[in-house]
């Protein structure tokens, strides 16, 4: 949802009781708005992500009258949280007025605890506008939302809209609680591509789009795996992160390792690179086995910029030739063909029987025979690494930046991802061995394959 917010005009409604409701998973760790009911400067109601705790203020005559911020911190972008803020300032208790819910949690340690006075008006359900993922115009959400609720009157707990799974013990979403929406209630599935801001609640409160926004198969009940902020802070605060962390951009004259949030042992495994901006195609799509991998890395470590303690393989755009670490050397290989910025990258991670595989534009290179890895039985990320540019990767989600995937495209064998190119054998895509299909990275085809 990079520079892209959702809008519509609310009527006047209940300013003291509400409910909000969403899962989200993060892009980055700045400030971030979830919702933001605004009347003027001097009365807004706002939920938001500051930049890792939560937030929930309301001002009222340019006063603070309510301020909940959570201790915890949450800045996981792996992770599909489930958020609920349920206002109701008519009640006697004050710390019965504002609670904030984290996968069901109430979050009951807080950096402020500003409750509102007793009847406060709350200044939201009133005639307003209303911004989903921005603070009108600034503050953008930047990566995924799902199944958003707001109640106009009630005051819901997240027992209303998730459960635990008697399996799984995940917090999951119910997909259809029972609630009562009130006057300016909505419910935002995001499920119809040419119209993301239909209101599925009944009451046709629909929002108007700026921006693009594209829609995703990364839900709560199937995660996909993306690129993670996390390490690349620890190295290089100039490295940025958006379009539901699928897209990352640097503009340092140095290599920047990107790797992914699921690592895996065993499975094959499939994602696609396009779009890199280095006019030099200095840019690679591989894997690394790498605990913690350097990011100021030499001319022979280009490969993921792995360190001497693990193992990466990587194709590198600049000469088409596999850069390779293993714990005692770095090197390269001649392997495929040269790529640019218009081309199409698949990586074929065979963890089964330790071969790496690469096509451009659909096409296997080295004539389809795979490149051995090392079996050292650790696992391995699927990354990529730029040398000061963006690059744009496809985990499944159909998505390169902000432009979906159109057309024909093709799922993994299980019906999951939605990629350029089919990520299972068949057509021009002959291995080297016997018959496999590969896999999209999500939860679903982890627990099966991972």
């Amino acid at each position: 949802m990079a520079s892209t917010q959702l809008t519509r005009t609310a009527t006047s409604g209940t300013n003291t009781k509400a409910t909000f409701s969403a899962w989200v998973k993060k892009a980055d760790a700045n400030e971030q708005f979830l919702f933001y009911h605004f009347g003027s400067s001097a009365n807004n109601f706002r939920i938001r992500f500051d930049p890792d705790t939560i937030g929930v203020q309301t001002l009222s005559g340019s006063s603070t009258v309510m301020h909940l911020n959570t201790s915890a911190k949450f800045r996981d972008p792996s992770a599909w949280y489930h958020i609920v803020v349920a206002i109701d300032s008519t009640q006697a208790t004050d710390t019965n007025r504002a609670k904030i819910y984290v996968n069901g949690v109430q979050q009951t340690s807080l950096s402020a605890t500003t409750y509102p006075p007793q009847n406060q008006n709350m200044h939201f359900n009133e005639s307003a506008t209303v911004y989903i993922g921005g603070q009108a115009g600034s503050n953008y959400f930047n990566g995924s939302m799902a199944h958003l609720h707001w109640i106009d009157g009630t005051a819901y707990d997240a027992s209303t809209f998730g459960e635990t799974d008697s399996t799984s013990g995940i917090w999951k979403p119910k997909t259809a609680p029972s609630v009562t929406y009130g006057t300016n209630g909505f419910f935002l599935k995001f499920e119809n591509s040419a119209a993301m801001g239909t209101d599925s609640s009944g009451n046709s409160n629909n929002f108007t789009v700026s921006g693009t926004l594209t829609q995703n198969v990364d839900t709560p009940t199937n995660n996909y795996a993306t690129l993670t902020p996390l390490y690349t802070i620890e190295y290089n605060s100039s490295q940025f992160f958006t379009n539901g962390n699928n897209t990352t951009n640097s503009n340092t004259t140095q290599w920047n390792t990107n790797p992914c949030t699921m690592e895996v042992s065993s499975g094959k495994w499939y994602f696609e690179g396009y779009g890199h901006t280095n006019g030099s195609n200095y840019v690679h799509y591989g894997i690394t086995s790498s605990e913690k991998m350097g990011a100021n890395a030499t001319q022979a470590q280009q490969e993921i910029n792995a360190q001497s303690n693990g193992y990466s393989y990587a194709y590198y755009g600049y000469n088409g030739s596999i850069y390779y670490s293993t714990t005692s050397a770095s090197s390269s290989a001649s392997y495929g063909a040269t790529y640019g910025s218009s081309d199409y990258i698949g990586i074929f991670a065979d963890l089964d029987n330790n071969k790496l595989y690469f096509a451009k534009n659909g096409t296997l290179q080295n004539s389809g025979t795979g490149y051995s890895i090392n079996a050292d039985g650790k696992p391995y990320i699927l990354a990529t690494a730029v040398y000061s540019g963006l690059t744009n990767v496809n985990f499944g989600s159909g998505v390169f930046g902000t432009t979906a995937l159109t057309g024909t495209t093709y799922a993994d064998a299980n019906g999951h991802g939605t990629f350029k190119y089919s990520p299972n054998q068949g057509g021009a895509a002959n291995f080297d061995s016997a018959a496999k299909n590969f896999y999209a990275m999500n939860t679903k085809n982890l627990k099966e394959f991972g």
